[in-house]
């Protein structure tokens, strides 16, 4: 070995990362197979795995290469497709100690990946490589770049999460006004290695729509809430993006008079909305969602949680959510909150009970929104959000069926990501230290 090498070597450069390696061949046997296409369970199912990834599924005992691989008997348990968290924040303001508990409480709850939906992108880069590269029990992680109007960025979470760049000049959060060199923008902004740009305050529709159109023009996704100030919903979505954050924010289409700025907090007149029924403003909205593709990041749990500042009532967030499904709207799993140290499940399944028992939506479905709609959130459904062969191994075993009650979601027996097992058994409850003075909401 050159000098080089060593010297290398001795840093620790060269040691392997704690990934499943290509020639590991393990078959997962005997399961019931929900494969999060919304597909009815498949009992009695083999799933092999080579490395990182799903090299076939069949019945128990008819894939000839299963012979020779490591065996895993899951006779009885359920297997469902790693869930998804489709809006987090990790890094607002960064802190390292407490975005690696709370990722690691969501890996061993069977969270396989995760949208940050803007942050300090340069410590959400280095945790997204240790999670890809299983140098920490965390979910891979997906995440955008925000640009919003000049107005924000007086806000002091953008303090946060810019130090040392003067507000609105960091690539991963940005001021966009009719001056900006928009090429130029999402160029810096792609150059951060985000999956997304997040559209997110303080935005005329006309640039709502340049910036989207910029952004898909150079191949990046864009993630909006759905409701920009001044713009309202029905531009956002006329403008093309992916997917838009809270439903809640819809709502504000039945207004007469738009907030003229997202730092106007004030809640939506929930009685401009339809007394029963579905409301036929959003229901021209979710047409539209529809015909288009665009994904809804409801957020629901979120707003059903007693707190201050809310937006919206819980029955209202509820009766939106409800009108989605029943549209047939695709709805992904995301949060935007953080659970205290003396919870011992991610935030996710919080979500997952919102759409099952407020929502009323088959737990089918829930499975669904929280695995393949997720992974096609993030721009990821190539590779993950169902049970396929050449997809990658991620997936969560039960002990219970989630089926017949979607709490069982919690009857975990081991995650598996990327290939890689990690028993609920070897859980490490995160702390009050490790969260830090913001414990939980």
């Amino acid at each position: 070995m050159s000098r080089f090498a060593l010297g290398i070597a001795a840093a620790g450069l060269l040691a392997a990362p704690a990934l499943a390696a290509e020639s590991d061949l393990t078959l997962y046997a005997d399961a019931i197979v929900i494969d999060g296409t919304g597909a009815p369970a498949h009992p009695h199912q083999d799933i092999l795995v080579r490395g990182e990834r799903i090299v076939s599924i069949a019945p128990h005992g008819t894939i000839a290469e299963g012979a020779t691989a490591r065996q895993v008997d899951l006779a009885g348990r359920y297997v469902i497709p790693g869930l998804i968290d489709s809006h987090v924040h990790l890094a607002t303001p960064p802190n390292n100690v407490r975005a690696k508990a709370l990722l690691r409480r969501n890996l061993f709850g069977g969270v396989t990946a995760v949208r940050d939906m803007a942050d300090d992108l340069r410590p959400v880069g280095e945790l997204s490589r240790e999670a890809l590269t299983g140098e920490i029990p965390a979910p891979d992680i997906y995440y955008a770049a925000l640009m919003a109007g000049p107005p924000f960025f007086q806000d002091k979470r953008v303090l946060a999460v810019s130090v040392g760049a003067r507000p609105g000049t960091a690539p991963w959060m940005q001021s966009i006004d009719d001056a900006t060199d928009l090429p130029a923008a999402v160029t810096l902004a792609r150059g951060t290695s985000a999956t997304a740009i997040k559209i997110y305050a303080d935005l005329p529709p006309r640039l709502v729509k340049a910036i989207t159109a910029e952004a898909h023009r150079q191949n990046i996704r864009v993630w909006a809430h759905s409701a920009v100030f001044p713009t309202r919903p029905a531009d956002v979505i006329a403008a093309g993006p992916d997917s838009v954050s809270h439903v809640c924010y819809l709502a504000y289409q039945a207004a007469p008079v738009m907030l003229a700025a997202y730092e106007d907090h004030t809640p939506v007149n929930e009685a401009l909305l339809a007394k029963k029924g579905d409301d036929p403003v959003i229901a021209g909205l979710y047409r539209e969602m529809l015909r288009r593709g665009t994904i809804l990041d409801a957020t629901g749990s979120l707003f059903v949680r007693p707190g201050k500042g809310h937006r919206c009532t819980g029955p209202a967030t509820i009766r939106l959510t409800q009108q989605a499904w029943r549209a047939g709207v695709p709805i992904s799993t995301g949060t935007d909150f953080s659970l205290g140290a003396d919870q011992q499940w991610p935030e996710v399944h919080e979500e997952l009970l919102f759409l099952a028992r407020d929502v009323g939506m088959p737990a089918l479905q829930v499975i669904r929104s929280a695995t393949l709609i997720g992974a096609e959130a993030a721009g990821q459904a190539r590779d993950m959000g169902s049970i396929e062969p050449g997809k990658l191994a991620n997936f969560v075993v039960l002990t219970r069926d989630p089926l017949a009650d979607i709490a069982n979601i919690r009857a975990i027996e081991m995650t598996v990501k990327r290939g890689r097992a990690y028993p609920r058994a070897d859980y490490r409850p995160i702390t009050k230290t490790e969260l830090g003075d913001e414990d939980g909401d």
